[in-house]
């Protein structure tokens, strides 16, 4: 019986991962993040994007994406101020520098980090069954990309490497504000 209800749900549990593990803002901002502060400080935010993105595929699965598709201004207005978040945040890692410049500049919180699940265009883009399926998913999503500071380390010690390595991960990130709309 369990191995049947693994084998319907494969194509699921695929499709969330294609989803979850190409580059959108949380992969970004968990790249840039671990990059920048390292993986223990960066740990809060990687266990709030899971949580965050299994609370928002239950809220979808219990019909809160049915009212706002109902609601097409609403659901508009949510999506413009999705956009125009993630855009700001865009711009903001683009000039981030390489060492702490100020006592704000730091990783996103457990909280802050589920809260950014609302805007996040590939979760609403991809609405799941499974809030299982999707956290401890993405929980192995998070634990990569975040890691990934350590096969960047080396390279990202040179101010131009770094330049380069931040406009990529903004210009990805910007990009990803065009799913809203899709």
């Amino acid at each position: 019986m369990i191995l049947s209800i693994l084998a319907a749900s494969l194509p699921l549990l695929l499709f969330i991962f294609a989803g979850l593990f190409s580059p959108g803002p949380n992969v970004v901002m968990l790249t840039t993040s671990g990059a920048r502060f390292g993986f223990r400080a960066t740990l809060p935010h990687l266990m709030g994007v899971p949580i965050g993105t299994g609370l928002l595929a239950t809220a979808s699965v219990l019909g809160v994406q049915s009212i706002l598709f109902a609601l097409p201004a609403i659901e508009f207005t949510i999506k413009l101020i999705s956009a125009v978040w993630i855009l700001w945040f865009s711009r903001k890692l683009i000039n981030a520098s390489r060492a702490k410049a100020q006592n704000s500049d730091r990783p996103f919180t457990f909280s802050q980090a589920i809260l950014f699940q609302v805007v996040n265009p590939k979760v609403w883009a991809k609405v799941a069954r499974l809030f299982l399926g999707f956290s401890l998913i993405n929980l192995f999503v998070c634990l990569f990309w975040t890691s990934a500071r350590h096969l960047l380390a080396g390279y990202l010690q040179r101010p131009v490497i770094w330049r380069i390595f931040m406009t990529v991960m903004a210009a990805m990130m910007a990009s990803s504000a065009a799913l809203i709309f899709v």
